[in-house]
């Protein structure tokens, strides 16, 4: 049902510039033709009337002469006039958009090789970028809004990344990871639909508002999924058993000091207990990934095998 229902809303998203302009051609035909009939013209000379109305011309040679013709005429005034307007402007806003972007030399592609796709401007997401950047990974942002303030080897894609010519553009199928960080939940759920079709077996990783929309973003396919709100419960709770577990937290994530890394199990590290691996591995091992649970190996002591990933804490590649 979650699925069914973001679909429905990324096509319902997609075609709302062309609906505004079906709805007000439809407004404009029915205007002529109750025009004609409480006149008693002919349809054309309705319909020309419906159009010097709609685009305000308004030549005055033909009126409404009656009651009912002005009800006409105030109806397609109130419809037909916002309909086209809010069209043009929607068109309007993305021509400006494209030409910004050309003034500003902001680049409107993805970069060559892999990198990290960031869809959406949440409030954490320039921190992120930083980070991200710095530790020698590309980075593409695709969001709308003022996006300055970014560092300069990033790429920029202004757009609407709900849109599936937005996300199109990113080329996701070609980065290492997807990363859905918009400020609102349905927006999440909209772009996980395209982007799982886009990029079937990418992972994704999700910002999401609350543990409910995170669960319906794991049922769209989304590998990972972050909820802010379960996240600050747990760490909250964590720091009242335990006071300095907060710290501990915060400092394993914000310090520039260390950096995360993934690793996938292969070679002779498969076939290998996790607490081996611990002993031989540079850096922290803070577990393993297998099914895409973590297993910290604190109540056992995991065989490793393909396919599963190290999770490591180490010292940043940069001395301080």
């Amino acid at each position: 049902m979650p699925a069914l229902i973001a679909i429905l809303l990324v096509k319902a998203k997609r075609s709302q510039s062309a609906a505004l302009v079906a709805v007000a051609v439809v407004m404009v035909l029915a205007g002529a033709l109750a025009f004609a009939i409480t006149q008693h013209v002919g349809y054309g000379i309705g319909l020309y009337w419906a159009v010097t109305t709609a685009t305000t011309v308004g030549y005055g040679d033909v009126t409404p002469h009656n009651t009912a013709g002005r009800v006409v005429a105030v109806a397609v005034m109130l419809t037909a006039i916002p309909l086209f307007g809010a069209a043009f402007a929607f068109l309007s806003a993305s021509l400006t958009s494209a030409r910004l972007a050309r003034l500003l030399h902001v680049r409107e592609s993805a970069p060559k090789g892999d990198f990290v796709a960031i869809y959406g401007m949440h409030a954490a997401v320039r921190r992120l970028v930083s980070e991200v950047c710095a530790a020698g990974d590309r980075v593409v942002v695709v969001a709308e809004g003022d996006l300055g303030h970014l560092p300069s080897q990033v790429s920029v894609i202004h757009g609407d990344p709900t849109l599936e010519p937005v996300l199109a553009q990113s080329e996701p199928n070609r980065a290492s990871r997807l990363l859905i960080a918009v400020e609102d939940d349905k927006d999440a759920l909209l772009i996980a639909v395209v982007l799982r079709h886009l990029a079937p077996t990418v992972p994704i990783i999700a910002v999401a508002g609350s543990a409910r929309i995170a669960a319906a973003l794991s049922d769209l396919g989304v590998a990972t999924t972050l909820s802010v709100e379960e996240l600050l419960g747990h760490t909250l709770a964590k720091s009242i058993e335990t006071p300095h577990a907060g710290d501990l937290l915060l400092e394993m994530v914000s310090s520039t000091d260390f950096y995360f890394q993934e690793l996938s199990v292969a070679g002779e590290t498969v076939g290998k207990a996790l607490s081996t691996v611990r002993s031989e591995e540079e850096g922290l091992v803070l577990g393993a990934v297998r099914s895409g649970k973590v297993d910290m190996g604190l109540g056992s002591d995991p065989i490793l095998a393909a396919g599963d990933f190290l999770l490591l804490l180490k010292r940043s590649r940069v001395d301080s």
